[in-house]
């Protein structure tokens, strides 16, 4: 239940923060547009093209291989073979790499990356924007500014 806070303000518990339904209503109608922009469009093609590519997907299955090999050695304390179990990741990575669809594939995810952190950004900018210019300076009165 929530609480009474400094200068009368209510205090929530993290489990009691309840997010009103019209927000997760836009909130969810936003996530919609997103998974339909151009930009996930072709993430989606650029990892089917990836998931069919059966050298890619060998590699990657090497690379999955010699992670969990790395977890042993690390159990172990084996530090000369964790260094050397890595460098034989790298070099498969540098090799995935020479792919044009992987590189396809990571530039997609760069794209959505971006994607997200500039819709983000925005909503965050505007609500501070919108708090900032709301706020009657009346409410803010020195003995409850700490």
């Amino acid at each position: 239940m929530a609480s009474e806070g400094h200068c009368g303000i209510k205090k929530y518990r993290i489990e009691e923060v309840a997010v009103r339904e019209d927000i997760m209503a836009k909130a969810k109608e936003l996530a919609e547009l997103i998974s339909t922009s151009d930009e996930v469009q072709t993430y989606r093609r650029a990892e089917k093209l990836v998931a069919e590519h059966e050298e890619v997907q060998a590699i990657i299955k090497q690379i999955k291989k010699k992670q969990k090999e790395i977890v042993g050695f690390e159990y172990f304390k084996n530090d000369a073979m964790v260094k050397k179990i890595e460098a034989e990741i790298a070099e498969l990575e540098n090799k995935l790499d020479e792919y044009p669809v992987v590189n396809q594939f990571k530039q997609t995810q760069e794209d959505i990356n971006y994607l997200m952190q500039l819709v983000i950004g925005i909503i965050r900018d505007t609500v501070s924007e919108k708090i900032a210019l709301e706020t009657p300076p009346e409410l803010v009165s020195e003995n409850c500014s700490d």
